[in-house]
């Protein structure tokens, strides 16, 4: 899939039918339900003798809360048992929790965010053992027995570039303030597109580089962010793609009193992110997003039609959307759950659904 055009508040990945303008990055879905699989409901889980371990590295912040209720959510329509290990950030944790649970030989393991370095030895335990992995915005290969659901990186951060632009009048000339830490795969991939981006719009001066991925990313954020704006007073943007960048970046616009002035860009929604996006001088004006929960059971469905081998690849991208200020405003939207009515493409209720699976709802 290539990104192709755009239209303002909606970005239109291929699989929903909307054109995107900039670099031709690739975003290829290469994970589909098989021909042939089973349409009757397998018998571990008509028995709902089925058990899936979820270890997952990030868990403080409203992404990762939503997350894991999809995942929940999902795991309760198809009668699967969880076992959830959090890391709370600590990668040394995550890689032996992810050896625990290998060790209790699940059905599945579902990854959420980690680094392919300290997974590796758990990632050859589990596949030494038979265990189908899936692994939700890690930084992991996709393997036989590794699969991959992803958010489409690279079509989020475009879609925030192509609305920062139309915003500028579809040239782009100042100072601007970017976020970004190395290493997380989702990050590093939006980076790419900023790369291009920059490249292609030679009036962008990126300023500084800040950014911190913590339990306390949205407060130090903004601590930098403001150190980083009374040191570059023409700033007029703060591209910042994940949410709890960009709450740290709209908190310090506002405290600076610089809201007229500086917008920031972002990543991601929840119902706390709708509340500062529509607030009252909100600088946050447009973000890229995904229904959180969505992810999480689309990728616990991965996982449990891996049991049953029913895909043919190993690598999923759901499609996103950008949301702007304006778009909630204009339709009154305050939580998730009207953002959902009102966009109703953030649901993929349909996307890895094996044939059996819709004999249990």
């Amino acid at each position: 899939m290539s990104i192709q055009g755009i239209s303002r508040g909606l970005l239109i990945a291929g699989a929903l039918g909307v054109c995107l303008a900039g670099p031709a990055f690739a975003e290829t879905k290469t994970l589909s339900v098989k021909p042939g699989a089973p349409t009757d409901v397998p018998e571990k889980f008509a028995n709902k003798d089925v058990a899936i371990a979820v270890v997952r590295q990030l868990n403080v912040g409203d992404v990762y809360q939503a997350w894991i209720s999809g995942v929940e959510a999902e795991a309760d329509r198809l009668g699967v048992k969880l076992t959830v290990y959090d890391a709370d950030g600590d990668n040394a944790k995550q890689a032996l929790q992810l050896q625990q649970a290998a060790a209790t030989s699940p059905d599945a393991i579902l990854i959420g965010w980690g680094f392919g370095d300290s997974l590796q030895a758990g990632l050859e335990a589990a596949c030494s053992a038979g265990i189908p992995v899936v692994a939700a915005n890690a930084s992991v290969e996709a393997s036989d027995c590794v699969t991959l659901v992803n958010q489409s990186e690279h079509l989020m951060m475009q879609g925030i570039m192509d609305q920062f632009k139309a915003d500028m009048g579809g040239e782009v000339k100042g100072d601007v303030i970017y976020v970004y830490v190395a290493g997380y795969r989702p990050l590093d991939l939006r980076n790419e597109v900023w790369e291009t981006f920059k490249a292609e719009n030679p009036g962008v001066n990126q300023v500084a580089q800040i950014g911190v991925v913590n339990a306390n990313t949205a407060a130090q954020t903004a601590d930098q962010a403001k150190a980083a704006l009374s040191a570059n007073p023409d700033t007029i943007a703060i591209i910042a793609p994940y949410d709890e960048f960009t709450k740290g970046a709209a908190l310090a616009i506002t405290e600076l009193g610089l809201q007229d002035k500086v917008k920031t860009y972002g990543m991601d929604i929840s119902t706390a992110d709708i509340a500062v996006m529509t607030e009252d001088g909100s600088p946050w004006v447009a973000t890229a997003t995904t229904d959180m929960a969505n992810f999480g059971a689309v990728s616990l469905r991965v996982a449990a039609g891996e049991i049953t081998d029913a895909y043919d690849g190993n690598d999923l991208q759901i499609p996103p959307l950008v949301i702007t200020q304006e778009d909630l405003r204009t339709k009154g939207i305050k939580n998730v759950e009207q953002l959902g009515e009102a966009f109703p493409a953030l649901a993929t209720p349909n996307l890895a659904e094996a044939p059996w699976m819709a004999k249990l709802d």
